[in-house]
């Protein structure tokens, strides 16, 4: 769980996050509308049919992480070195100097519960990044009970959605509903499988649109008052009707459990995550090329140092900061500025610019609205990937690569006095030989990361290939023991 500071600061991201206030603990589940304006005024609201038509619809996950062989770095401990070996007769230098050994270690085998949502009738399942995150195996449990091994389609850790899959027909989709169109004190059910109580619904209302929690990714939370907690991560909110309006991903407490709000990612963003992540295996984010965060944020902080700040409105997003090359800038954008719509829709706070963002692509054009030193300017530009241009991003995949890898032996690892790395034992062409990286190098970190398996280096590859910087910074080392590092451009 990670504390939340108790003061208000301005966001810095880049047209996708904010940092806001709250003294709270962030807790992820999985560890361990209209029908109800129809109502008559001071009748009770029935919210049965909504359970009927969203129980089905909601599966229980259990990802596991098996057990695991992984060698170590450990610092010697002199004392155990003398009294098992007094005279250093097995050749270890280190041997009562407290050294460091390579130490041979067994992880547990552990597992995790969430939740998630049938969103086609031939498998495709909803649920959160933190649930699936590191799973070697997923089970997925239906609502009859029925158990089927799930693989990942893809996932996206800055919205916290996932895509799985069961190899399964004729399953009870949920029906998806426009998440901007809800109300906040608008009714709506939580169903999930809390502590492992499957099959459960919670009720309550909307209490807030737009939630931005400062945590670092694509936020634009609704903030609701249905009990959400353990195993409740990756489950639908829906509304009256039934319909899926968001997937549950956390809650803040000051304990760890349920004492008043949740937290869902709308279906407006899980949608455009869910679709990139079939299309091009990687979410396609487009940016503005701005730090900031909500304006009040910024002149309430302005005011605590003392500063009386007047930038012509309390509601918009404050520019703290453009980031060179960035749309904003070819649109004149400067810092201090106060952006107050987009394309004639008017912004009160980052959470609702976030939403939009969430929705575009590279090379989409919009008409941006904001007040330079007070005085209202309308600009439109052509929003660009944190590669800072208007290309498709994809993930890499080794064979980007040109090579092929396998685990050094264990004579290797005595000979070069090396405890982990990977042999590069053929090069065909592709990115490493562009490189200049040879047959017979041994790869050890890559972008500060050590690496061990191939699988290991396949996951940083992904990375860089859709990061600001899409480079590898290779270091490792020749079988003659002379050290080199390599920067291999994984661009076109």
């Amino acid at each position: 769980m990670k504390k939340i500071s108790s003061y208000l600061v301005y966001a810095a991201c880049i047209a996708a996050v904010a940092f806001s206030a709250g003294a709270f603990f962030k807790v992820y589940a999985n560890h361990p509308v209209a029908a109800v304006s129809s109502a008559p005024v001071g009748q009770p609201v029935d919210l049965t049919y909504a359970a009927e038509k969203a129980v089905p619809s909601v599966v229980h996950i259990l990802s596991t992480q098996n057990s695991k062989t992984v060698t170590r770095e450990v610092q010697s401990d002199p004392f155990e070195d003398f009294f098992n070996d007094p005279f250093g007769f097995f050749g270890n230098p280190n041997r009562g100097q407290g050294g460091t050994q390579r130490r041979q270690f067994q992880t547990p085998k552990r597992q995790g519960a969430g939740s998630g949502v049938i969103i086609s009738s031939d498998g495709y399942i909803v649920t959160n990044h933190h649930v699936v995150d590191g799973a070697d195996e997923l089970t997925v449990t239906l609502n009859d009970n029925k158990e089927y091994s799930a693989k990942i389609i893809g996932t996206d850790k800055t919205s916290d959605i996932a895509l799985i899959k069961i190899n399964a027909t004729g399953l009870p989709a949920i029906a998806i509903a426009n998440s901007d169109d809800i109300k906040v004190g608008e009714w709506v059910l939580a169903v999930g499988n809390p502590f492992n109580l499957t099959n459960t619904v919670t009720a309550g209302i909307v209490s807030a649109k737009a939630r931005t929690m400062g945590q670092n990714g694509v936020e634009s939370f609704i903030q609701t008052d249905a009990a959400i907690n353990r195993g409740n991560s990756g489950g639908a909110l829906v509304n009256a009707r039934g319909e899926l309006i968001g997937i549950n991903d956390m809650l803040y407490s000051e304990t760890g459990s349920y004492v008043g709000y949740g937290f869902a990612i709308p279906t407006s963003i899980m949608n455009k995550v869910v679709d990139d992540i079939k299309k091009y295996g990687t979410v396609q984010r487009a940016f503005i090329g701005i730090k900031g965060g909500d304006v009040k944020n910024q002149v309430d902080a302005e005011k605590q140092q003392g500063k009386e700040v007047d930038y012509g409105t309390m509601e918009g997003v404050y520019v703290a900061e453009v980031v060179e090359n960035g749309a904003a800038e070819e649109a004149g954008i400067k810092a201090g500025d106060v952006i107050t719509a987009v394309d004639g829709k008017k912004i009160t706070k980052f959470g609702e610019l976030t939403a939009i963002m969430a929705n575009k692509k590279p090379g989409d054009k919009l008409t941006l609205t904001y007040l330079h030193n007070k005085q209202k300017v309308t600009k439109t530009v052509t929003l660009k990937n944190e590669q800072g241009n208007t290309n498709v991003v994809k993930q890499a995949d080794l064979d980007v690569l040109g090579a092929v890898f396998r685990p050094i032996t264990d004579n290797q690892k005595e000979q070069l006095n090396i405890s982990y790395g990977l042999e590069v034992i053929k090069v065909d062409g592709g990115k490493m030989k562009k490189a200049g990286i040879n047959k017979g190098f041994i790869i050890q970190v890559v972008n500060e990361t050590p690496v061990k398996t191939v699988e290991e280096l396949q996951e940083i590859v992904k990375s860089a290939s859709t990061s600001k910087d899409p480079v590898l910074i290779v270091k490792g080392i020749y079988p003659t023991g002379k050290k080199a590092y390599f920067v291999v451009d994984l661009q076109d």
